[in-house]
C-alpha cells in the first residue's frame, strides 16, 4: 500500500533555543513519508544558521510575514500531502507519532482528522502533566478548547473546508480553527500520546495570558454570541493579576468576581439571565474557597 504524503509545517519566529530539538523530533519519525517545511519569519537569533544544517531534509523559507498564522497558511500552501499538521518551533512530537497519526486516519476515512494525548512539559523538556483533552464534542467547544493541536492531523480537504487559518488572529488561532472545522467535519480522538507542548515563560500563550482569554471571548462571540464565565473570569483575572495561572496561580477574589460580572454582562447584553447564571452558580465556589482559607 503506498503511504499517504503527510505534510507537517513549523510556523516559527527567533525561537532558535527549541527549534532544533522540534526539527529532530520531526526528522527522526519512522514513518517514511514526510514533507516538512519551516517558515520562518525573518529571524535574528541565529534561527537561519539551524535551518541551513538541515537542508536537503527540511525545506524551509524566511522572510516576513504577518505571524503565525500567516506562517502556516504559507507552509500549506507550499505543500502537497494529503494530510497535513503544524507543529509550533517550542513543541516536539513523540517517537511514531505520524504513523500512529496515519494509521488512525486511514482507519477511519469518514473522519476530517484526529487528534492524540500529549504532555505539557517544562523548559527543558521534562514532562509536567496531560495536556486535558477530550472526546470530540462540538458542543464542547463552546466552552472550551480540547484538543491538542501538536496532536492534531488533519486531512488536507478539512484544512481547506475550514478556510485555513485566520490570518487576522494572533491569540486563539487554534481554538478559532477546530470550531471552524467542527462545523463540518467531526474529528476522532485516539488514545496514544503524540506530542509535547512546552510551557516556558517565553511562550505566547503564557506571556500575553491577557491577550489569549480576550482572544477567546472575542472567537466565542463571534461563532455563537456568548461568551461563557470561565472566559469572562479568566480575562479578567489575567488583566488584574497578571499572573499565568500555570507557574503562578490565580486566587480569587471579590473585585475579580464582580469585574466578570460586569464585563460579561456588557459582552453578553443579549443573554443577561444566562450568564447571571453561570456567575452566581461557577462564581460562588470559587470566593467560598478564597475566604474559607482567609477565616
Amino acid at each position: 500500500m503506498d503511504l499517504p504524503l503527510v505534510s507537517i509545517v513549523t510556523p516559527s519566529f527567533n525561537m532558535g533555543r527549541f527549534l532544533e530539538e522540534t526539527i529532530q523530533s520531526v526528522l527522526s519519525q519512522d514513518y517514511r513519508n514526510i514533507e516538512y517545511i519551516v517558515v520562518d519569519g525573518g529571524s535574528t537569533d541565529g534561527t537561519l544558521d539551524i535551518l541551513r544544517k538541515y537542508e536537503g531534509r527540511v525545506r524551509y523559507v524566511s522572510e516576513p510575514d504577518r505571524g503565525q498564522t500567516d506562517a502556516i497558511n504559507k507552509g500549506f500552501h507550499l505543500s502537497r500531502g494529503n494530510i497535513f499538521a503544524f507543529l509550533c518551533a517550542d513543541d516536539t512530537y513523540l517517537p511514531g507519532a505520524v504513523g500512529t497519526a496515519v494509521r488512525h486516519l486511514v482507519a477511519n476515512p469518514e473522519q476530517g482528522g484526529i487528534y492524540g494525548e500529549g504532555y505539557l512539559t517544562d523548559e527543558g523538556g521534562a514532562i509536567l502533566t496531560r495536556y486535558p483533552t477530550r472526546d470530540f464534542d462540538p458542543e464542547l467547544l463552546r466552552t472550551e478548547c480540547f484538543i491538542c493541536q501538536p496532536a492534531a492531523f488533519l486531512r488536507r480537504q478539512a484544512f481547506m473546508d475550514a478556510g485555513l487559518m485566520n490570518v487576522e488572529l494572533h491569540n486563539g488561532l487554534d481554538y478559532d480553527l477546530w470550531i471552524r472545522l467542527a462545523k463540518r467535519h467531526t474529528m476522532l480522538r485516539v488514545d496514544e500520546y503524540l506530542a509535547t507542548s512546552r510551557m516556558h515563560r517565553g511562550a505566547k500563550t503564557l506571556r500575553q495570558r491577557a491577550d489569549v482569554f480576550k482572544a477567546s471571548v472575542d472567537i466565542l462571540k463571534a461563532h455563537y454570541g456568548y461568551a461563557p464565565f470561565s472566559h469572562i473570569y479568566g480575562y479578567c483575572s489575567a488583566l488584574v493579576d497578571r499572573r499565568d495561572d500555570f507557574f503562578e496561580p490565580v486566587p480569587p477574589s471579590l473585585f475579580k468576581y464582580g469585574l466578570a460580572l460586569v464585563y460579561g454582562s456588557l459582552r453578553n447584553i443579549r443573554h443577561l439571565p444566562r450568564y447571571w447564571k453561570e456567575w452566581l452558580e461557577q462564581g460562588s465556589p470559587r470566593l467560598s474557597a478564597r475566604w474559607k482559607k482567609v477565616v
